[in-house]
């Protein structure tokens, strides 16, 4: 018997749920690229990127996922040999200091772990040590989509004290989920993508930057030069060439749906989903061996959930061959097969993180792994709380 014959959700940390909205804006035919719809769009879509990350500064677009972002940014900050300084706390920053690193930038990894986020002190004596300046810039990822730790930045950004440093944060995971304030934090320059919070199918990266990270280092190319880009006025000049024609339909329509919900709407909207699903996998826990990744609530992502869970691959395999719900893999966890990630970001609401909730339960029931009772009814008792 399977329930599997119905709408797939699909639970993971991106790409996430597409609206109808968007999908309908992206279903048509792409008009002249050189005409004034497409520079009309295509200018509304650079200052809604800018509303939505808090700035005035500026804002580079590019085809690509979330690794190309890294990229831009790296080509553009950096030249050959300069160091950089990045925050781990998890699988994605690690994997920024490698493209780092591919690049010939000497990227000196702190490791603070993956259940707990950047301690600012640590951050604050390294620069302090850094007499020198060696260090070109800070990077550090808001949210780490894997381990599902969240950063204070504005605290970052006041460790970093005097040090003539850059800021840069990785938002991939958290643009659109959480509150960001560019400019008021401090932050020199910023990435993120389409897929996730920004509700759009992959394809589409983003670099804001501020005008003090202008300076060109050895490293940049024509294709990556953020200047064009951020100073473009016709479409083709955004995109070093072609403009992705359906991809600015979706996000120009994405955009207006965030904003006309209101950024501090769609903030609780995402508070309330992780608080729900943390209070599911609390009382889940209770006399088991659930447990969420991130013990301190002000340490967790408000986009993705990342928990231990004794056997989740089987759990997952249930969810998707039973019901049609599709959970996220633990990445980069020991052991892999008893970790799971849901995502509550974007395109999400109570009827779909409360069905996914209790198609969890329902497998963990069928498979027979142990857990506390009542995990939806917690989950529904924050949803009602918050309404």
């Amino acid at each position: 018997m399977t329930f599997a014959h119905a709408r797939p959700t699909v639970a993971i940390p991106g790409p996430s749920p597409v609206p109808d909205r968007v999908l309908r804006a992206m279903h048509r035919p792409s008009p002249d690229i050189y005409g004034n719809e497409l520079t009309g769009l295509s200018a509304q879509m650079a200052d809604g990127l800018k509303r939505l990350a808090g700035t005035r500064a500026n804002v580079a677009p590019y085809i690509g996922n979330g690794h190309s972002a890294w990229e831009a940014a790296n080509t553009n900050i950096f030249s050959r040999g300069d160091k950089a300084l990045v925050l781990s706390t998890g699988h994605f920053a690690l994997g920024w200091a490698k493209n780092c690193a591919g690049l010939g930038i000497e990227a000196e990894v702190m490791d603070f772990g993956t259940r707990a986020g950047v301690d600012p002190q640590r951050v604050a004596d390294r620069l302090r040590a850094d007499r020198a300046g060696e260090i070109r810039a800070v990077l550090v990822c808001q949210i780490d989509t894997a381990s599902t730790t969240r950063n204070d930045i504005p605290a970052i950004r006041q460790a970093m004290g005097d040090h003539p440093a850059l800021l840069a944060v990785d938002c991939i995971a958290s643009l659109g989920c959480e509150p960001f304030f560019m400019d008021d934090w401090g932050v020199d320059v910023m990435i993120s993508a389409s897929q996730k919070g920004l509700m759009v199918p992959p394809g589409m990266s983003f670099v804001w930057f501020q005008d003090r990270a202008r300076r060109a280092g050895d490293l940049r190319t024509p294709y990556w030069d953020w200047i064009g880009r951020a100073e473009a006025v016709e479409p083709w000049q955004y995109w070093f060439g072609t403009p992705p024609v359906q991809h600015i339909f979706g996000l120009v329509e994405a955009l207006t749906m965030l904003e006309e919900e209101g950024l501090p709407a769609v903030w609780a909207r995402h508070e309330g989903l992780a608080r729900a699903t943390w209070a599911a996998f609390d009382a889940w826990g209770q006399g088991s061996d659930i447990a969420l990744n991130v013990p301190d609530p002000a340490f967790r992502a408000r986009s993705v959930t990342m928990a231990h869970l004794p056997r989740a691959e089987e759990l997952r395999a249930w969810t998707k061959a039973k019901a049609a719900v599709t959970l996220g893999v633990g990445l980069s966890t020991e052991p892999p097969e008893d970790h799971l990630r849901i995502a509550h970001m974007g395109h999400a609401g109570a009827h779909m993180l409360l069905g996914t909730l209790a198609v969890m339960e329902a497998g963990m029931t069928a498979l027979n792994i142990p857990h506390g009772a009542g995990g939806v009814e917690a989950a529904a008792h924050v949803i009602a709380g918050a309404a």
